[in-house]
């Protein structure tokens, strides 16, 4: 039995989708987890349900964020592994914006061995700093964001190259990275990511 099969021989996929801001990662994940009949798991989604359902994590985040401090990896962490054990997550998932650090990496790690459920692949969109500078620079004239200042962008990128790229050392020795050539059309980076799946036994429907 390969890691993408249950006994019942349903497909299951675990997916970890890196990129930095602007590499189209909530694009690209939305219709991969379509096609795989999975959910997109990002910890901002997760934050944001559980202050609006006033969950005691909820709870705890919100008075960290309003005490303007960082979530603490062990919270992130606590929060994905609790999203991860509900039941539309049990033939897979496809993980945004975790782990983003070392850290975050090992808790996964820790968890996943505990169900006896590695991830199957970690796919990366590979986007040179100028493009995803650009990318974003016309989201935020086309959408009004004030928060993305040439500035903000580039402070964000680079913690994404401080503490997030650096994770994939970690996982290039598994064999299990794929990496993306993340320049194109919607539809060329979709294929080449499908492309992929589908060397790894993940046939995903289109």
């Amino acid at each position: 039995m390969t890691a993408s099969e249950t006994v019942d021989d349903r497909p299951t996929a675990r997916l970890l989708i890196v990129g930095p801001q602007g590499s189209g990662k909530g694009t690209q994940g939305a219709r991969i987890a379509g096609g795989l009949g999975i959910p997109v798991v990002s910890t901002g989604d997760i934050f944001r349900a559980n202050i609006k359902e006033g969950t005691e994590l909820g709870q705890q985040v919100t008075a960290i964020l309003d005490a303007g401090d960082l979530v603490p990896d062990e919270l992130t962490s606590a929060i994905v592994r609790d999203r991860l054990t509900q039941v539309d997550a049990a033939a897979g998932f496809l993980l945004d914006g975790y782990p983003r650090n070392a850290a975050q990496v090992e808790h996964l790690d820790e968890f996943l061995h505990s169900r006896g459920e590695p991830l199957d692949a970690v796919i990366v969109l590979d986007v040179p700093r100028e493009e995803s500078i650009a990318r974003l620079a016309l989201r935020a004239t086309e959408q009004g964001r004030a928060d993305d200042t040439p500035e903000a962008i580039a402070h964000r990128l680079d913690i994404y190259e401080k503490e997030t790229a650096p994770i994939l050392s970690v996982y290039a020795p598994r064999g299990i990275v794929d990496t993306i050539d993340g320049v194109g059309s919607l539809d060329e980076i979709t294929a080449r990511i499908f492309r992929a799946l589908d060397a790894r036994g993940l046939r995903v429907a289109v």
